[in-house]
């Protein structure tokens, strides 16, 4: 039997953030549920479905009012991910998923909103994939992510590391990454150490200034709060009441992947990120996050997330490419 509601919205700007530009936000929930959705004046109405349908439209109607009503402006993947959506374009389970743990998705996604105090703008996981990262790194003291690249791996563990620093959660953010010459030597390149490392060091930074301001980078930098620095300035430290970012980690070696992770003392929480299809080591096998991955796959309080091109956020095309190449090394 078909079953419909009626939303009415009195404020027109939640109505607009709602509703998306050009109505795109409910084209999407319509194609995810099926039905039919027809807005008037301040009304939208769903019909067509049964009474399931009716219900897990409220829910994501609920979730993208409160978005906007805290000052977001829900995106297509940030909607998509609500009704879920695979990179693909078809649903899992009608958009019926539950995260771990039993939470529906729509309560997961909101759940993983990264709120950095003094940034640019609030958070929002644009995949179910990406908000089980995000709660990952949140209730274990160690998250290994690994997924392609453009999938936001290092833009959301700075983004979350950010948010407890500023919020004073955490005493400071180091962020380190391995130096490995892919392509050409660091000897031959100008300048002194410093000059010559930096290039491997700036994404780090491209990705800070994407979320906060840069003055507060240099204050913060300038007051110790934020450290970074290549992977061999780790050795022989502990790291105590701080959050640690190791980038690239497919580039570390097996004991470098020691090293670092044995540097994690009291109070610290570390994320490892890294990308097993772009490895410049001599051999891959050699890559201490493949191996990492292997030895601590059953070590109680580490968590591991999984990102996919289904995942990818940088650009559009950069699925397509990412999903060329895969196909050509399977030819």
């Amino acid at each position: 039997m078909e079953e419909s509601i009626t939303i009415v919205l009195d404020d027109r700007e939640v109505l607009s953030g709602v509703c998306g530009a050009n109505d795109g936000n409910l084209k999407i929930l319509e194609g995810s549920l099926g039905g039919r959705i027809n807005t008037r004046g301040n009304e939208i109405r769903f019909e067509g479905v049964d009474a399931g349908g009716v219900k897990r439209f409220k829910t994501m109607i609920d979730s993208l009012i409160t978005a906007v009503e805290e000052g977001e402006s829900p995106s297509p993947e940030y909607v998509k991910a609500l009704a879920g959506i695979r990179g693909d374009g078809e649903t899992g389970n009608d958009g019926r998923e539950e995260a771990p743990g039993g939470k529906p998705q729509t309560d997961t996604m909101r759940a993983a909103l990264i709120h950095i105090p003094h940034g640019f703008s609030r958070i929002f996981p644009r995949s179910r994939n990406q908000a089980s990262y995000i709660l990952g790194m949140r209730a274990r003291d160690i998250c290994f992510c690994i997924g392609p690249a453009g999938t936001g791996k290092t833009y959301l563990a700075i983004a979350e590391a950010l948010s407890l620093v500023l919020a004073k959660k955490a005493r400071k953010l180091v962020l380190t990454r391995p130096v490995v010459e892919a392509g050409e030597s660091l000897g031959f390149l100008p300048g002194d150490l410093a000059q010559k490392i930096n290039p491997y060091l700036r994404p780090l930074y491209d990705a800070m200034e994407a979320l906060i301001p840069f003055e507060l980078i240099r204050r913060m930098e300038e007051d110790h709060v934020i450290e970074i620095a290549p992977l061999a300035y780790m050795r022989g430290r502990s790291l105590n009441n701080c959050i640690v970012i190791l980038d690239e980690a497919q580039n570390t070696t097996k004991e470098q992947m020691k090293m670092f992770l044995t540097r994690i003392g009291e109070g610290a929480r570390a994320v490892v990120t890294g990308d097993a299809t772009q490895i410049d080591l001599p051999k891959r096998i050699d890559s201490g996050l493949l191996h990492a991955v292997s030895v601590l796959s059953g070590v109680e309080g580490i968590h591991f997330a999984y990102l996919n091109t289904a995942d990818v956020i940088r650009n559009p095309l950069i699925k397509k490419i990412i999903q060329a190449y895969d196909g050509s090394e399977r030819v």
